[in-house]
């Protein structure tokens, strides 16, 4: 599709707009879905292969109504936070429905969290019901929970009095067997009484689009996850701008491998379905090659997301050519940057001629530049494309002003996706987005003089891992904690695989001794794998700038050396 073009391009600076037109969406989220099952109620809106579960846009309307009822008769209350801790599975996105529809702020946890992380997430935000899987390979969800409120085993389902999760009423589980405290996820609906019901038409009608509806959780430069707090109108028109950019139209399908708790898979994927009459397809609760491919050829696919990582073993895997992909048409790249012969592997081999490359954060709900199916494959491979419609991107220099076309600065954002702020914290939400609304994104972009963004660099120490954002300040924090270190520092080397892998430098109290499995082991159950450092090193200082600084590219180009990595080195 084709949007009005962008206005008020500046020939000579790095400042650009987006097209004024289609007009803003001013719905809310459960709005939007009651209008999808309006138009659209026999047309398959969810499909979790994996789960063997279909349902209509009808149906998803009636059970996230049903669901939301008994999340009321709970005593769950408008605005109160709602955490959900799974992969994908057509559970979530219930959840992510019917809490839109009782004016709950869905809580998004990353399923590769461990004690210490969900813990945090938890009381930071004050969560009051938890609604989680089981479990996930190695992840015991319950178990976990269970450690960190073992009052739960003598208590009364949604009366749970936590200790350690003080706020947290009730927990609810996705499937199973049956334990002491927990809610069965099916049950929950069956809790509504007709004055739930009656309640939540009333609650519908009081909600606004600016309401606050999710909190994404990014981890922060100062060693502490941030909650950055996302209301209908940021989510709710992102996901439809970039539907747009893909060209996804009424009974398109769309594999989202992706996971949901991030907002490329439940912005990018479950409201741009919404809000175009799509259907949302899980081919399996967290990616596999195999699973994708199967998906796509048994449920006819004609888009598919994924960061790179994804694309690479897909097209890798060795049963790729048994796999009949010629359904797909479209979809999208995002995470992080796309390799040039990967981006044509998936245009030829894999039929995505309209495939896109998309650029954005969290903090912009999240995508500010998108590439379009028209665009060129050289401008898809070297560039994020151009800013999204309704939004303003600028590029700027350390003296905050706007730079020329092609010089690299700090991209900031401003315009309907950016944030309300971060949850409960004004300092933070006051230095990345300043008085004028601008988002300051923290990464080096530049600006061409067709209005093409390009990113290349990262202000903030940030490692993208196989598409996981990781803040070395976070591992360093969590690493401290070792009665051993007396200091750390953590920083990003290349890997073929996954882009970057973490590096951690320690320097050991006077007397201690240890070896990097027994680091590795203090990490294990505590902070997300990927966050756990692969290459660790014992050294008895770190180079230091004569203010006191660390050196971390003295480090990284070290062990690059010391790696036999092959890239370039910094400088």
């Amino acid at each position: 599709m084709t949007d009005t073009p962008a206005s008020d391009l500046d020939p000579v600076l790095s400042h650009v707009r987006g097209a004024a037109s289609p007009p803003l969406r001013e719905d809310t989220i459960g709005e939007a879905l009651a209008d999808a099952a309006r138009r659209w109620p026999d047309r398959e809106a969810l499909v979790a292969a994996h789960q063997g579960v279909r349902l209509t846009f009808a149906e998803l309307d009636d059970l996230a109504g049903a669901l939301a009822a008994g999340l009321l008769a709970l005593g769950l209350e408008p605005g109160d936070r709602i955490g959900v801790w799974s992969p994908n599975k057509a559970e979530w996105a219930l959840t992510q429905f019917a809490a839109a529809r009782a004016g709950l702020i869905l809580v998004t946890i990353n399923p590769a969290y461990r004690l210490s992380e969900v813990e945090y997430t938890i009381n930071k935000v004050a969560v009051k019901a938890l609604v989680c899987a089981e479990r996930l390979k190695t992840s015991d969800y319950v178990g976990m929970i269970e450690a960190l409120a073992p009052e739960l085993a003598a208590s009364a389902s949604g009366a749970l009095n936590a200790a350690r999760l003080p706020t947290l009423k009730a927990v609810i589980k996705i499937g199973g067997e049956a334990r002491p405290g927990w809610l069965d996820f099916d049950a929950v609906a069956r809790l509504a009484r007709s004055s739930d019901v009656a309640r939540l038409a009333v609650i519908g009608a009081t909600l606004s689009a600016s309401d606050p509806i999710n909190i994404q959780f990014t981890s922060g430069t100062t060693g502490l996850p941030k909650g950055a707090t996302l209301s209908h109108r940021n989510i709710l028109n992102n996901g439809y701008f970039v539907g747009r950019a893909i060209g996804l139209r009424e009974g398109d399908r769309l594999c989202i491998p992706v996971p949901l708790y991030h907002c490329f898979g439940m912005v990018m994927g479950n409201l741009a379905c919404l809000t175009h009459g799509a259907t949302m397809v899980y081919p399996s609760d967290a990616f596999d090659p195999v699973a994708v491919m199967e998906t796509v050829q048994a449920e006819g696919c004609t888009g598919l997301y994924g960061v790179p990582t994804m694309f690479i073993a897909v097209l890798g895997h060795p049963d790729f050519a048994s796999y009949d992909l010629s359904t797909l048409r479209t979809g999208c790249m995002a995470g992080s940057p796309c390799p040039v012969e990967v981006m044509k592997q998936v245009i030829g081999r894999m039929h995505m001629a309209d495939v896109t490359i998309a650029y954005g954060m969290t903090e912009t709900s999240p995508v500010s530049f998108q590439t379009g199916e028209g665009d060129p494959l050289e401008r898809r491979v070297s560039t994020v494309g151009r800013v999204q419609p309704h939004l303003e991107c600028k590029v700027v220099g350390l003296d905050g002003r706007t730079l020329p076309r092609g010089e690299a600065g700090e991209l900031c954002t401003r315009g309907y996706s950016v944030m309300l702020g971060y949850w409960d914290d004004p300092e933070r939400t006051a230095e990345a987005v300043d008085a004028g609304g601008w988002m300051h994104t923290g990464d080096l972009a530049t600006i061409d003089a067709e209005g093409y963004g390009n990113i290349v660099g990262r202000l903030k120490d940030m490692v993208i891992r196989g598409g996981e954002n990781v803040y070395p300040r976070e591992v360093e924090e969590f690493l401290y904690r070792h009665p051993k270190i007396e200091d750390v520092t953590v920083v990003g080397v290349p890997d073929t695989r996954f882009g970057e892998e973490l590096c951690a430098w320690i320097r050991l109290k006077p007397g201690e001794t240890a070896d990097a499995e027994e680091i590795a082991a203090f990490c294990r159950g505590e902070i997300a794998h990927y966050k756990i450092p692969r290459y660790i090193r014992f050294v008895e200082a770190f180079p230091m700038t004569v203010t006191g600084k660390v050196q971390k590219y003295m480090i990284r180009n070290q062990m690059i050396e010391e790696l036999d990595l092959a890239v370039q080195r910094t400088a």
